[in-house]
């Protein structure tokens, strides 16, 4: 059963259930990254909006070198979804199963990179804080292209204040009185899409709060359980390509080849 669930959650075989659950899982992770980062470099690397802003504040100030600095961040984040799009589409071309726990794996490492090099490079102070704000918000990019392509642009897991605007509306929807004599359809929210969008909210603020709070206490160091997580999550359709690629290989097959020549699993 609990690798039936992880396959369910990262595999190439995408449901419902399976969209919304990795969406809660990789939300507090994003709280939880976006956090411990903030304390680590005085940076929030997910908020684009932000970046964005301080981006066009610096040039108007004349603070080139701030401005180009912020440009660079955004440009991570960017690099890193389409590295999430370019490995989904490989995968996909190949008709891997882990075509999206590739990606999750990859934020897993950069991760243990970030929680065992951490403390190291915190004492190069020059390359440090500008190589690690880079690494995050190229992570959070990575991370938010991921449940993008999952879902179908369904979920969201660091574009908090989009979450918020569609909480708001749905609100404003259920307060909303319909009148026996209106015409056209009633006003009716989408009690379905709220609740998803307060979870997804709530695990954002809850992983924020214990990302902090576990970064305050042992720095780096706080990372490596989320990078096992995420290992945890990608761990299954991974091994699934790898068995079928051993199968492949065994009986001198191709991938193409291999739907008319049975299933490993039933070996």
């Amino acid at each position: 059963m609990p690798l039936e669930y992880l396959r369910e959650l990262s595999g190439h075989q995408r449901q419902t259930r399976g969209n919304r659950h990795l969406g809660l899982s990789l939300a507090f992770i994003a709280g939880a990254v976006n956090a411990g980062g903030f304390l680590a470099v005085g940076h929030y690397t997910s908020h684009m909006t932000g970046l964005l802003s301080a981006t066009a504040d610096h040039l108007a100030l004349g603070e080139v070198w701030m401005a180009m600095a912020a440009l660079v961040a955004i440009l991570a984040f960017v690099a890193g979804a389409a590295t999430t799009a370019l490995q989904i589409n490989w995968a996909q071309r190949r008709q891997l199963r882990s075509q999206f726990a590739l990606s999750l794996l990859l934020e897993a490492m950069l991760l243990l990179l970030f929680g065992l090099a951490g403390a190291y490079l915190q004492q190069m102070d020059d390359f440090f804080l500008p190589g690690t704000v880079l690494l995050l918000c190229y992570i959070m990019g990575l991370q938010n292209a991921i449940i993008t392509k999952v879902s179908r642009a369904e979920i969201r897991t660091t574009h908090v204040t989009g979450l918020v605007t569609d909480i708001g509306i749905e609100l404003g929807k259920m307060f909303y009185y319909n009148r026996s004599h209106d015409k056209g359809e009633p006003v009716q929210a989408n009690r379905d899409k709220l609740f998803l969008h307060l979870k997804l909210v709530g695990c954002f603020f809850v992983g924020g709060v214990l990302g902090a709070l576990a970064f305050k206490r042992i720095g780096y160091s706080a990372t490596l359980p989320l990078a096992l997580w995420l290992i945890a999550l990608a761990v299954v359709p991974i091994w699934d390509d790898l068995r079928l690629q051993w199968w492949l290989y065994r009986h001198g097959l191709t991938q193409q080849s291999a739907a008319q020549q049975g299933n490993p699993d039933e070996e």
